[in-house]
C-alpha cells in the first residue's frame, strides 16, 4: 500500500513537471511565431511593391517564386533529435527574403538599361545635322564704311555756302511714279487655268520677266506658302530666289534657293537651287562656302545634272576660285 502510494506520488510529479514544461514550450514557441509573422508581413509588401515595378499595369500578373516548397526530409529513426516547425519556417522566410533582395537588385539593373537604350534610341532618332558651311547664311551685316557719313569741311569763311538743290523727288512726282508703277503691273495678266499654283507660279514669273521683282517675290511667297507640297513648288521656290538675286539681295535669296533644295531634294529645279546658292553666296563674298555648295552639287546630282546648271556650276568655281 505504501509503495503504491510512492508510485502515484511519483506519477502525479512527473505528470506536473510535464506541464509546466509544455507550457515553458508553447510560450516561447508564441514569441518566435510572432517574430516570423512579422517578418512574413514584411515580405509580402516588399513583394507586392516588387510586382508593381515588374508589372506597372497589373492585369494580376506575379512572379513565379524561385523557392520552391522544401523537400520533404528523410525518414529519421525514434529517439533522434529533429528541428522543431518553428525553426524551420524560421529558415525557409530567410531564404525567401535573400531571393527577394536578389529580385529587388535585378529590376533596378534592368530599369537602368532600359532607361540607357531609350536615351540612345533617342540619339538615333534626331535628325542628321546640315552640311558644314551649306546652311543658309545670315543677312550680311553693311559696310562700315559705306555706312560711315562723310566728315564735313570747316568753311574757309565765316559766310555760309548755298544750299545745293535737293535731290529729292517732290511729293507729287513720287505719287506719279507709283501710279504709273501700279498701272505697268495691273496690266501684266494673271492666267485663270483653274490650277491654282501653277497660275500663281506663271503670275510671278511674268512678274519677274517685266522686273517687277518686288511684286514677283510677294506673288511667289504667297502661292509658295498656300501650296508647299504641290509639284511646281520647286519651280516657284527657285524663281522666289532668283528674283530676291536680281533685286540685289543675295543674302535673302541664298537663304530661299538653299530651303528648296533641302526641303524638296527630288524637286526638277532642286539642282539648279544648289547652283544658284553657289552664285548667291559669291556675291556675299564668301567664297569657301560657295565651293562647299558647288561641291555638295556635284556629289548630289553628278551625271543626271542638267547641261545648263553644269555650265553654270563651272564657271561659278572659276569664279570663286575653287580648289587654287
Amino acid at each position: 500500500m505504501q509503495a503504491q502510494s510512492h508510485r502515484l506520488f511519483r506519477i502525479a510529479l512527473l505528470i506536473g513537471v510535464a506541464s509546466s514544461l509544455g507550457c515553458a514550450g508553447g510560450a516561447l514557441a508564441q514569441a518566435p511565431n510572432r517574430t516570423v509573422e512579422g517578418r512574413v508581413d514584411r515580405l509580402e509588401q516588399e513583394m507586392r511593391a516588387v510586382q508593381r515595378k515588374v508589372f506597372p499595369t497589373g492585369a494580376g500578373q506575379v512572379v513565379a517564386p524561385e523557392v520552391g516548397p522544401a523537400t520533404p526530409t528523410p525518414s529519421v529513426q525514434v529517439g533522434s533529435p529533429a528541428s522543431s516547425p518553428v525553426a524551420d519556417l524560421t529558415a525557409r522566410v530567410s531564404a525567401i527574403e535573400a531571393q527577394l533582395a536578389r529580385l529587388t537588385g535585378q529590376v533596378e539593373e534592368n530599369g537602368h538599361r532600359i532607361k540607357q537604350l531609350e536615351e540612345g534610341f533617342a540619339r538615333l532618332s534626331a535628325p542628321p545635322a546640315e552640311p558644314a558651311g551649306i546652311a543658309a547664311p545670315t543677312a550680311a551685316a553693311p559696310d562700315p564704311v559705306a555706312a560711315a557719313p562723310a566728315p564735313v569741311a570747316a568753311p574757309a569763311t565765316r559766310t555760309s555756302p548755298a544750299a545745293p538743290p535737293s535731290t529729292r523727288p517732290s511729293p507729287a512726282a513720287t505719287g506719279a511714279s507709283l501710279v504709273a508703277r501700279n498701272e505697268q503691273v495691273a496690266a501684266v495678266e494673271r492666267p485663270s487655268t483653274g490650277n491654282a499654283a501653277l497660275d500663281g507660279y506663271t503670275y510671278g514669273f511674268r512678274l519677274w520677266s517685266a522686273k517687277f521683282y518686288p511684286e514677283a517675290q510677294a506673288q511667289l511667297q504667297s502661292t509658295l506658302e498656300k501650296y508647299p507640297n504641290d509639284s511646281s513648288a520647286s519651280r516657284t521656290a527657285n524663281l522666289l530666289g532668283r528674283a530676291y538675286l536680281d533685286d540685289k539681295k543675295p543674302s535673302m535669296a541664298a537663304k530661299v534657293l538653299y530651303e528648296n533644295y533641302r526641303a524638296r531634294p527630288k524637286g526638277d529645279r532642286a539642282a539648279e537651287s544648289l547652283a544658284w546658292v553657289g552664285e548667291s553666296l559669291i556675291q556675299l563674298n564668301r567664297l569657301k562656302d560657295a565651293c562647299l555648295a558647288y561641291d555638295e552639287l556635284a556629289d548630289v546630282f553628278g551625271a543626271t545634272m542638267p547641261a545648263n546648271v553644269r555650265d553654270m556650276m563651272a564657271k561659278g568655281r572659276v569664279r570663286a576660285k575653287c580648289g587654287a
